[in-house]
């Protein structure tokens, strides 16, 4: 089983997102998506975030743009290396994805491809309710689900057991339970902890 703690907020987590998926299906495990927010875990566990954006060095800020480029390329996929509004409130987006359940990837999906792909403010109602129109969700039950209860309680929860588990960001991957992987750049670590697996089943 893979467990794939997410964030949309982030465009390394857009990647892993796209990536992991024919990954998973190669080797037949099963992925759980767990949506969390982010920006409860900077503030509770890793506020170094938002010190080195504070305070960016502008070699390492030059070569990221050139490494999400590359990875982007290779990917497939239009990513805008700074949207309009960043960092961004993904609150209502996370509540969506938790309130989808198992309907949730072509939302999370679109989530992914408005905001880092067509700039477009995922915080706000009227973005998201056009992106549930795209994928087939009536607006007004969106917005009532996403306000239970229930549901931002389980987005909480999530975001607590990741800390809990030893993620301290956006995308935390484990791989039956304890063997945990942070990033999109883990893919080729993930690929061979899933071989091994699959040897050792044999």
């Amino acid at each position: 089983m893979i467990e794939f703690f997410f964030d949309c907020s982030s465009p390394w987590t857009y990647l892993a997102f796209h990536n992991i998926q024919p990954l998973a299906k190669e080797f037949g495990s099963e992925i759980v998506w767990r949506p969390i927010l982010v920006g409860g875990i900077f503030n509770t566990i890793n506020p170094s975030v938002y010190a080195s954006r504070e305070h960016p060095v502008a070699a390492k800020v030059a070569y990221q743009k050139k490494d999400m480029a590359d990875w982007a390329r290779s990917a497939g996929l239009a990513i805008k290396m700074r949207p309009t509004v960043f960092p961004v409130n993904s609150v209502k987006a996370m509540r969506g994805c938790i309130w989808l359940g198992k309907d949730m990837l072509p939302f999370a999906r679109a989530v992914f491809e408005s905001y880092w792909g067509g700039d477009k403010d995922i915080s706000q109602d009227v973005v998201l309710s056009e992106i549930c129109k795209g994928v087939g969700i009536d607006p007004a039950k969106f917005f009532a689900g996403i306000g239970e209860q229930a549901i931002k309680d389980q987005l909480k929860a999530n975001t607590d057991e990741v800390m809990a588990r030893g993620g301290f960001g956006s995308p935390t991957i484990f791989i039956d339970k304890t063997d945990m992987y942070f990033g999109n750049d883990r893919m080729p670590l993930i690929r061979e902890a899933l071989q091994r697996r699959t040897a050792s089943a044999a």
